[in-house]
C-alpha cells in the first residue's frame, strides 16, 4: 500500500496531500487515509455529529480508538487507548477536518492542523509546519486554509477559556460526547483507561 510520504514523493510535493478517511454506515468500516480498510466496532449518529469505536489491529502504540466527528466545529474528537508500555500524555486528539456526513457514508478531509489536549492542564496545537508547508504547495486554497486556522484558533482559545476542560468547551456549544471504553474483544492487562467524560 502506498503510504502518504511515497505519494507526495511521487508527485514532488514537500509535505503529504490533506488525508482523506471514509465511514461506511452501511458496512461498518472505516478505510484509512492509506487505503486500509478497518472494521468499526461501533457507530452512533446523534444529531451532532458521529461516534466510532474500533481497534487498531498492528498499530505498534494504540490499542483502539474511540472518535467523535463534529461537522459544525470541524473538528474530530479522538481517545486512544494504549498497548501497556505505550501510554501517552494526551486524553484528547483534535483533528481539524472538513467533515461532510452522508445517510450511509461520512468522509472528512483532514486540513494539517492539530490539537493534542492534556486534561484541565494544556492544549498544543500542532503541526504548523506541515500546514504553512501544504499552503505553500497549494495543497490548500487560500478559503481552506482560513477555514481551517479559525477552527483551530477557536479550539485553542475555547479550550483556555474552560481551562482545558474538553467536556465542558463542547458542552457550552451544545455537544454532550459520551464514551463506551476500548473497543476490544480482550483488552491487554494493565491497559491504561482514559479519563471518564464529564
Amino acid at each position: 500500500m502506498t503510504t502518504q510520504r511515497e505519494i507526495a514523493e511521487q508527485l514532488g510535493l514537500p509535505v503529504h496531500p490533506p488525508k482523506v478517511e471514509l465511514f461506511d454506515l452501511v458496512a461498518n468500516t472505516n478505510t484509512d487515509p492509506k487505503g486500509h480498510v478497518r472494521t468499526v466496532t461501533r457507530y452512533e449518529r446523534p444529531s451532532f455529529g458521529l461516534y466510532l469505536a474500533r481497534p487498531t489491529p498492528g498499530h505498534p502504540r494504540i490499542a483502539a480508538l474511540e472518535s467523535w466527528l463534529l461537522p459544525e466545529l470541524g473538528l474530530r474528537v479522538t481517545r486512544w487507548y494504549w498497548h501497556p508500555g505505550h501510554e501517552g500524555d494526551t486524553d484528547f486528539y483534535l483533528d481539524v477536518a472538513d467533515i461532510e456526513p452522508g445517510e450511509q457514508q461520512w468522509r472528512t478531509v483532514d486540513l494539517y492542523l492539530d490539537i493534542a489536549v492534556r486534561d484541565r492542564r494544556a492544549a498544543e496545537l500542532l503541526d504548523v509546519d506541515e500546514f504553512v508547508v501544504a499552503v505553500q504547495a497549494d495543497l490548500l486554497d487560500a478559503e481552506t486554509a482560513e477555514r481551517a486556522m479559525r477552527r483551530a484558533c477557536n479550539a485553542v482559545d475555547g479550550l483556555a477559556r474552560h481551562r482545558y476542560d474538553l467536556p465542558k468547551w463542547l458542552r457550552d456549544n451544545g455537544i454532550e460526547l459520551s464514551w463506551r471504553g476500548q473497543p476490544v474483544e480482550d483488552p491487554a492487562p494493565g491497559q491504561r483507561s482514559l479519563p471518564p467524560s464529564r
